[in-house]
């Protein structure tokens, strides 16, 4: 009626997060070229999901800072997004699932 029982959406994602936009450019040419996403997370990503290949579960919409989220519930699902700046470094994103 009002919208308070309103569900949000989810998604499903993995992320690489590191320090230097360059950095970020860099490791998604890679990924582009052939690289897995996985291991390429394992590799650099300074997030604890990396260890995880990057994957970050699934999570309601505005659960994540705002730059993120905006990719994550907009953007074209299956590719490599990014970089996307947030508080915490510079993102590759690849939303795997989104609810609506």
């Amino acid at each position: 009626m009002f919208g308070f029982n309103k569900k949000r959406k989810t998604a499903t994602a993995r992320h690489i997060l590191v320090a230097d936009e360059a950095e970020c450019q860099k490791l998604k040419e890679e990924i582009e070229a052939g690289a897995d996403f996985a291991e390429v997370a394992a590799k650099h990503s300074t997030c604890p999901s990396s260890a995880k290949g990057g994957d970050l579960g699934t999570f309601r919409e505005r659960a994540m800072v705002k730059e993120f989220n905006d990719v994550v519930f907009t953007a074209e699902l299956n590719q490599v997004h990014g970089p996307v700046q947030t508080k915490f470094g510079y993102h590759l994103i690849e939303i795997t699932k989104r609810s609506n």
